[in-house]
């Protein structure tokens, strides 16, 4: 595992993905004996320092893809691979940003965020001053003694992005992490998001329902189909960087975009809801 204060490089081979999904499948047993398909024969890569958004129908698998990517979960059939390694846990560098932030109600802030580099073995005094130049790098610099409470949703979010980006991941998996915040403070963290990232060298992989931040954020939009997920389609977006999330939504190049891709993803809602009103899993 690389020092904590160092970005994990790709091992791999030259122009190989860094992450790597080959016909995988994860099935899920019910509480009454039944079996769930999550998702389905899927096959996904991700560059080294590729930003990809995943959009879909509610519940047709984009959180499966995360877990089986983490190493949290284990495809049922095929296989998933980090640095052309096949993953059996959860692979060195991988950092996880969840829709709920996991702060410690008791912790303060400045201790949140040094907490994974204390995990890792780094003496306190050596964390706390890393976590000072991450809190600094969100705008939370001064906030080092407040609690979780204290805080407002977006900049709880801060927190969770510097507890995260603190051990430089080469691998940053976000399920939905802004989806609980007002328009207003969800824009100022589309922008923030892409200020720390940008140079980084990071593959992210962006689980959203909503195609505007899958297309302001992402150099690729993945569509899945309704559940049991598989890709239905995989759309570039050249749109330059580095980017103000607000001034491209009124730009002819995005709308042109997102009706591309709405297009591809609109008959997979509608048969999500089709299902839904059948009652159909």
């Amino acid at each position: 595992m690389a020092h904590p204060s160092e970005p994990l490089r790709d091992s791999g081979a030259p122009g190989s993905p860094l992450i790597e999904l080959r016909g995988a499948t994860k099935r899920f047993r019910h509480g009454s004996g039944g079996i769930h398909t999550a998702v389905r024969d899927l096959t996904l890569t991700v560059a080294c320092g590729e930003f990809v958004a995943v959009v879909g129908p509610t519940g047709c698998g984009k959180s499966t893809t995360l877990s089986l990517v983490s190493g949290l979960e284990r495809a049922s059939e095929g296989e998933t691979r980090v640095r052309g390694a096949l993953v059996d846990g959860i692979p060195d560098g991988v950092g996880y940003v969840f829709q709920t932030d996991a702060v410690l109600p008791w912790r303060t802030v400045l201790d949140n965020v040094a907490i994974g580099l204390r995990y890792r073995g780094t003496t306190k005094a050596a964390a706390r001053e890393r976590a000072r130049v991450w809190l600094d790098k969100v705008g939370l610099s001064g906030f080092d003694d407040y609690y979780p409470h204290q805080l407002s949703g977006g900049m709880r979010k801060r927190v969770a992005l510097a507890q995260t980006l603190v051990n430089e991941p080469s691998i940053l998996l976000m399920d939905e992490p802004f989806s609980a915040l007002d328009v207003q403070t969800r824009a100022l963290m589309h922008d923030e998001l892409l200020r720390l990232w940008s140079g980084s060298g990071a593959a992210v992989i962006f689980v959203t329902h909503d195609l505007e931040e899958a297309i302001v954020l992402a150099d690729r939009v993945i569509v899945m189909t309704a559940g049991p997920a598989t890709v239905k389609g995989s759309f570039p977006v050249p749109l330059h960087r580095p980017r103000r999330v607000e001034e491209i939504r009124l730009t002819p190049s995005f709308l042109d975009i997102y009706r591309e891709i709405w297009k591809s993803l609109r008959d997979e809602v509608d048969e999500a809801r089709t299902r839904a009103a059948r009652g159909a899993p």
